[in-house]
C-alpha cells in the first residue's frame, strides 16, 4: 500500500481516498474520554496500516489524501475536487473500485452529491464507489473505523454479479446506497445508516437489491460538477414558531440563488414567510420545500398549495435537497449555454422523483 503514483497505477487496484473525519481522529484520553478528540489527524496510509494484515495479499490498494478535515467544515471546493477525482478514477481501467473515508457529520451531503454526479458512470463502468467513516476516533478503545474501512474495501472489490456498480456507503457490516446515508444520532455506532435501507455486505437482501436496480435504471444521466467557484448559493432555512418575515427579507438583500425551507410537520411554512417567499420567487430565487422532521415524503400542495414556481422535495432531507438544488441550478445554466431550454425545476425533478427503496 502506498501513495498514488504513475507507475503503480498501471496494475489493477482499489483506490482509497482520505478526506479526514472521526475515522482519522485522535483522542487525548482514548479509554476514558473517547468523544473528546480532534478529527482529521491520521493520514489514509496510517488507517490502512491498521487493517493491513486482514487484507488479502492478492488485493492491491493505492491511497491518496485529498484532505484531512473535520467534515463539519466540508466545502464546495472539496466536493468539486472529490467528484473530479472519482470521475477520473472511474474511467481508469486499472481502478477496480474506489473507497472514500469521510467524516460522518456531512457524509449525507457527499453521498448524495456523488450519486447525482457519478452514479451513472459508476453503474455503466461496472465499479463501486464506497463511502465509509467512524463514530469513534482511531485510537479509541473499540474504534469502529477499522472494521468499517475493511468492510468498504471488501464491498468495493466484491464481484459485480452480487450487486451492480454504483455509489454506496458501508457502516457496521451493512451496505446502503450512498444517497440514503443519513446520520440520525449524534453518538450511536452505525449512526450514518440509521433509517437507511441497507443489507449485510456478504448476504444481499433481494428486496434491497431490486430497489438498487430500480434507482439505477431510473437515473439516466449524471449532472455536471460545478467548478469550485461556480456553486450556486443556496441556504437552508427552518420554519419554526415565532418565525418573522424579516428573516426572509434579510436574505433577499443578498446574492442568494435558492432557498430550501425545512418546514414543520409535512413541510408546513409559517404564515409570516409566505409573502416574502413569494417575492423571492419573482426575483428568480429558486425555492424547495421539505420537512424539518428528517423523514417522510414532502408532497406537492400538502399541507397547503405551493407557491407557483416552487417545488416539494419528495423524500429528500434538507441537506440533500440543498445539494440537489445547487446541482439543478448549475445544470440549468450549463444547458442554456448549449441552447437547451431546461429549467432548474426540470433537473431537480429528475433527482427528487427517483424510486424509493423500502
Amino acid at each position: 500500500m502506498s501513495s498514488i503514483d504513475l507507475k503503480a497505477t498501471q496494475s489493477p487496484h482499489i483506490l482509497v481516498l482520505g478526506t479526514g473525519g472521526t475515522i482519522a481522529g485522535l483522542a487525548k484520553e482514548p479509554v476514558g474520554k473517547p468523544l473528546e478528540y480532534q478529527a482529521g489527524q491520521v493520514g489514509i496510509e496510517g488507517l490502512l496500516e491498521q487493517i493491513q494484515e486482514l487484507i488479502p495479499g492478492s488485493l492491491k490498494l493505492l491511497s491518496k489524501q485529498l484532505a484531512n478535515i473535520n467534515s463539519k467544515d466540508l466545502s464546495e471546493a472539496l466536493l468539486t475536487q472529490l467528484g473530479s477525482v472519482v470521475r477520473t478514477a472511474l474511467e481508469d481501467s486499472a481502478v477496480q473500485g474506489i473507497v472514500i473515508t469521510h467524516g460522518t457529520d456531512t457524509i449525507e451531503e457527499t453521498g448524495f452529491f456523488l450519486q447525482a454526479t457519478c452514479g451513472k458512470a459508476a453503474q455503466q463502468l461496472g465499479k463501486r464507489v464506497v463511502l465509509t467513516g467512524a463514530m469513534l476516533p482511531s485510537n479509541a478503545s473499540g474504534a469502529d473505523g477499522p472494521d468499517n474501512l475493511l468492510g468498504a474495501i471488501r464491498w468495493a472489490s466484491t464481484p459485480l454479479e452480487n450487486c451492480p456498480g454504483g455509489i454506496y456507503g458501508v457502516f457496521s457490516g451493512k451496505v446502503c446506497m450512498a444517497r440514503d446515508l443519513a446520520k440520525r444520532h449524534g453518538t450511536a455506532l452505525g449512526a450514518p445508516l440509521m433509517d437507511s435501507p441497507s443489507s449485510p455486505i456478504g448476504l444481499i437482501n433481494p428486496s434491497w437489491l431490486s430497489g438498487v436496480k430500480a434507482v439505477e435504471s431510473a437515473w439516466h444521466e449524471d449532472l455536471p460538477i460545478p467548478q469550485a467557484a461556480q456553486w450556486p448559493w443556496v441556504e437552508i432555512l427552518t420554519s419554526h414558531a415565532g418565525a418573522r418575515s424579516e428573516t426572509i427579507d434579510h436574505w433577499l438583500a443578498s446574492q442568494v440563488q435558492g432557498f430550501v425551507i425545512a418546514g414543520s410537520g409535512m413541510g408546513g411554512v409559517h404564515e409570516a414567510w409566505k409573502i416574502p417567499l413569494a417575492k423571492a420567487l419573482t426575483m428568480g430565487i429558486a425555492l424547495i420545500r421539505t420537512s424539518r422532521t428528517g423523514a417522510g415524503r414532502t408532497r406537492p400542495d400538502i399541507p397547503e398549495k405551493d407557491l407557483e414556481g416552487s417545488m416539494a422535495a419528495g423524500v429528500l432531507s434538507a441537506p440533500r435537497a440543498r445539494i440537489a438544488l445547487q446541482l439543478a441550478i448549475y445544470a440549468a445554466k450549463q444547458a442554456h449555454l448549449v441552447g437547451k431550454p431546461l429549467t432548474w425545476q426540470d433537473f431537480f425533478a429528475r433527482i427528487a422523483d427517483l424510486p424509493e427503496i423500502r
